[in-house]
């Protein structure tokens, strides 16, 4: 009984291996005392009767000893019950049972005699109801010329109505053993379709551990069970997610840190070869040097907050700022950014409270957005930058004019390592700044917004809630 499949048998055979004998104990005893029985006593009171008749013809029978046990010899032999023929003063005439020879002649005691020859009416005693007696009686009036003769007795042992029982018995066995052996193959087959999920998923399990290929399984069986191969599909699809992504992380890592060590390479072979002879030429390769370096750093900024999400919660070194003054100083560096790829650049920004949050923090994650929108917008187009409050928020919107995200793709932009069709046309980048921004932001209980057209821009809204000041 170790395994889940015998104990899931069991649990659906063991009541029918309990209820089912009982109920054919219950129904044989009911069936023999209330049916069986109760017909058989029926019986035996008609043949009584019949006899009591057939013996109103042989008047003779109840004055001649002789011919009263030929009678009951020749009616007995028809009979299953024992017969005796008792004179109307309690004389034993004739009788059938070898007991009862020895008491011809005889006056003998029958219950029931007396009362069944003054009433006229027939006495009965079924199986059971006298105890120690083991029988069933008959007791009948004889009439000759409406004139009572005698009584017609008829006993019917209880050893001979067993003896008629067998077949009965044997019947209910047999259809108990065969609702048993159905009831067993029904327990059988539902353990299985229990087991049998179960079984899968366990092995779907150690498959995974081992390292093997995630299976998808179908969900069947009861409603929990499903649940649990629901849970386990669930899981089964992120675990896969999260190998794609480790497998595209491994693939950016070695295209994001091998394009600016490249370029690194490239510049100091040119200033060991003769480059550095050239003020101009020197000034140009050391400030090329430091942007890649510069974009390497900040690579690893973003593969460290990454890091730092598995860990747990971030921790922000909150501090009172006055927003639009740090809005300000943190558009700058974007502000020239956008100028240099001949985007146009609005700022609208009104009076805003003073909040306590994490300034660096928050600004990387404005910076993320802002990277995005300019990275995306092409020469000549626009990126503004908003901020506003009103009754419960503080918010922060960056606006572009670039082509836009796909519908399909806005639930997924926030998704790590994630890059869109259209980002799949800049090589820089591994998807993580709006995942990162989205969990800088949230960490200082806000939220981060999307709206987009496909060809007519985006529009990313930062909230902060204006409680933290």
């Amino acid at each position: 009984m170790r395994s889940l499949h015998a104990r899931f048998i069991l649990s659906h055979v063991l009541p029918l291996l309990v209820v089912i004998p009982l109920v054919g104990i219950a129904l044989t005893y009911l069936l023999e005392t209330q049916v069986l029985l109760a017909g058989m006593s029926d019986e035996l009171e008609r043949q009584a009767y019949l006899v009591a008749e057939v013996a109103g013809y042989y008047p003779q029978i109840w004055f001649d000893p002789e011919q009263a046990q030929a009678f009951t010899d020749r009616v007995g032999e028809r009979l299953n019950a024992q017969m005796m023929l008792i004179g109307a003063d309690g004389i034993l005439l004739a009788s059938t049972d070898p007991d009862g020879e020895a008491r011809i002649g005889q006056a003998v005691d029958v219950p029931g005699f007396d009362e069944a020859l003054s009433t006229g009416r027939a006495i009965r005693v079924d199986y059971g109801e006298r105890p120690g007696t083991g029988a069933a009686e008959a007791l009948v009036p004889a009439y000759i010329n409406a004139q009572p003769v005698g009584v017609i007795r008829l006993t019917d042992p209880l050893s001979s109505v067993y003896a008629r029982f067998p077949r009965t018995r044997t019947f209910i066995v047999l259809v108990l053993a065969a609702g048993l052996a159905v009831g067993g193959l029904v327990g059988w087959l539902l353990a299985s379709n229990l087991e049998r999920p179960l079984r899968r998923a366990t092995q779907a399990i150690g498959q995974m551990a081992d390292g093997q290929p995630l299976a998808v399984l179908p969900e069947q069986g009861p409603q929990e069970i499903r649940q649990l191969l629901r849970a386990f599909n669930t899981l089964s699809g992120q675990l896969q997610s999260l190998e794609k992504a480790r497998h595209r992380l491994l693939a950016n890592l070695v295209h994001e840190l091998g394009r600016p060590l490249g370029a690194l390479l490239s510049v100091a072979q040119a200033l060991g070869g003769g480059a550095a002879e050239d003020p101009a030429l020197r000034q140009e390769l050391l400030a090329g040097m430091e942007a890649e370096v510069r974009r390497t750093q900040r690579l690893l900024d973003d593969l460290t907050h990454l890091y730092d999400r598995t860990l747990g919660p971030l921790e922000l070194d909150r501090q009172p700022v006055a927003l639009r003054d740090w809005l300000v100083q943190v558009a700058a560096p974007w502000r020239e950014a956008a100028r240099d790829k001949a985007l146009h650049w609005r700022s609208d920004l009104a009076d805003l409270p003073t909040l306590t949050v994490d300034p660096d923090r928050l600004a990387q994650a404005l910076g993320n957005v802002v990277s995005n929108a300019i990275k995306f917008t092409p020469p000549g187009g626009e990126v503004a930058l908003e901020a506003d409050v009103d009754e419960e928020d503080v918010w922060i919107r960056v606006r572009d004019s670039g082509p836009g995200i796909p519908a399909e793709e806005l639930a997924r932009i926030f998704a790590p390592f994630y890059r869109g069709v259209a980002g799949s046309r800049f090589p820089q980048g591994m998807g993580l700044g709006l995942s990162i921004a989205h969990d800088l932001v949230a960490a200082h209980g806000g939220r981060i917004t999307v709206e987009s057209t496909p060809g007519n821009g985006s529009t990313f809204t930062i909230w902060l809630p204006s409680r933290s000041e």
